[in-house]
C-alpha cells in the first residue's frame, strides 16, 4: 500500500522529535516542574499584598473611624471570590518618596485640609484597582463614599520611572544570553566550530569577540530605549549617568558569561531553547522588572534579590530614581563582575568546538 508522502513526512518529524531526550525533558518535564515549583511556592498566598502608606500627619481613624491602630493589615474581598491584603503603614513623607522609587508602594494617602486624598498614577492598573477596591471597602465599613485623588506625576516615582531601569536590565540579559547562546549554538549545528579549530585562532579570543559585540549592541539598544523613554514619557536620569557605564558593563560580563556557560556544550537547539528559557524565564517573572517583587512570599525575597537580574535591576532603578552615584553601585558593580569572570571562566573550559 502506497503511503500519502506527507503523511510520512509528518511521521519523519515526530520520530526526530521523540528520539531527542533533551526535547521531551524541555518540552514536558520542565513545563510540568515550573508549574509545580510555582504552585508550591505562592499556594500559601491567596491574597495579593499592597503596602499602603499614610504620612505621619494623616492616621487611619480619619479612614476606618473604629481604628485606632497606627498601622494594620486589612484583607479586602474583590467580589471574584478572591481577596487582596491591603498593609496600612504610617511614615514619613521621605520614606514614601522612597517606597514609591522602588516601587514597594504604588497608592498613598496623606492629609489635605483634614481631608484625606489618594495619591497613586493612573497609568498603573494595580494602583487604579487598588484605590477602587479600597474605596468600596471603607463605604461598606465606615459609611464614607469617597475620597478625592491626586496622580503622582513626579518624576521617579511615577510608574514609568520604574518600568524603563526593569526593561533596560532585561534587555541586558535577553541580549547576551539568547544573543551569545543561541549564536553558538547554531555554529556548532552547523558544523562551522569544529572548521575553526583548524584555524590559528585561540578560543578565548574567539569568545571575547562575542563579548565585545554583545557590549556595543546592548549599549546601542538600551540608548534607542532611553531615548525613547526621554522623547515620549520626559524621563530623567536623577544620579550619575556615568555610573551606568560600569553597570552595565558589569551586567553584560555577567549575562555574557551565563550565555557562554549555557552554549558551551549544548549540541540541539531543543535543549538550548530549554535551557535558556530555564534561566531567563524565571527571572524575568521575579525580578522586579514589571512589579515589585515585595510581594511574594516573605521566604522567596532574599532569594530573589540575589539574583544577577535583581541586582542589575535594582541598581540601574536607582541610578535613575534616587539619584545614586559610584559609591551606591560599587557593590552590585563588583558582584556582577566577579560572577562575570567565575561564569566566563567556567564556561570558556566547558566549551567544546564539536
Amino acid at each position: 500500500m502506497k503511503t500519502n508522502p506527507l503523511v510520512s513526512l509528518v511521521v519523519i518529524n515526530f520520530k526526530n522529535f521523540f528520539r531527542e531526550p533533551g526535547a521531551l525533558f524541555w518540552s514536558f518535564a520542565f513545563p510540568i516542574a515550573m508549574a509545580w515549583i510555582l504552585g508550591v511556592a505562592f499556594s500559601g498566598t491567596p491574597a495579593k499584598k499592597y503596602k499602603v502608606l499614610l504620612s505621619g500627619d494623616s492616621t487611619l481613624s480619619q479612614i476606618y473611624p473604629n481604628e485606632k491602630k497606627k498601622d494594620f493589615i486589612k484583607e479586602i474581598a474583590t467580589g471574584t471570590g478572591m481577596s487582596v491584603t491591603a498593609v496600612f503603614e504610617t511614615v514619613s513623607l521621605e520614606k514614601i518618596k522612597e517606597a514609591l522609587q522602588k516601587g514597594a508602594c504604588i497608592l498613598y494617602i496623606d492629609l489635605r485640609n483634614g481631608q484625606p486624598v489618594f495619591h497613586y498614577d493612573a497609568s498603573n492598573s494595580d494602583a487604579a484597582n487598588l484605590y477602587v477596591l479600597l474605596e468600596r471597602d471603607i463605604a461598606l465599613v465606615a459609611g464614607k463614599k469617597s475620597f478625592p485623588i491626586a496622580q503622582i506625576t513626579t518624576k521617579g516615582t511615577r510608574y514609568i520611572d520604574f518600568l524603563i531601569p526593569g526593561l533596560l536590565a532585561m534587555g541586558i540579559m535577553n541580549s547576551c544570553v539568547w544573543g551569545i547562546s543561541w549564536f553558538l549554538i547554531e555554529l556548532r549545528i552547523k558544523k562551522l566550530l569544529r572548521r575553526m579549530v583548524a584555524t590559528p585562532m585561540k578560543k578565548s579570543d574567539f569568545i571575547l569577540s562575542h563579548f565585545i559585540g554583545r557590549l556595543l549592541l546592548t549599549l546601542f539598544e538600551a540608548s534607542v530605549l532611553f531615548f525613547f523613554s526621554w522623547l515620549f514619557f520626559d524621563l530623567e536620569i536623577t544620579g550619575s549617568s556615568v555610573a551606568l557605564i560600569p553597570l552595565f558593563f558589569s551586567g553584560i560580563l555577567a549575562f555574557g558569561g551565563i550565555g557562554l556557560i549555557l552554549a558551551s556544550r549544548t549540541q540541539s537547539t531543543y535543549v538550548g531553547n530549554g535551557l535558556i528559557n530555564a534561566v531567563v524565564l524565571p527571572m524575568t517573572i521575579v525580578s522586579g522588572i514589571f512589579f515589585s517583587y515585595e510581594g511574594f512570599p516573605n521566604w522567596l525575597i532574599p532569594i530573589i534579590k540575589i539574583l544577577p537580574l535583581t541586582i542589575l535591576t535594582d541598581s540601574i532603578r536607582a541610578v535613575f530614581n534616587e539619584g545614586a552615584g559610584f559609591s551606591e553601585i560599587f557593590w552590585p558593580c563588583s558582584i556582577l563582575t566577579l560572577l562575570g569572570l567565575i561564569f566566563y571562566y567556567t564556561g570558556l573550559k566547558l566549551f567544546k568546538w564539536y
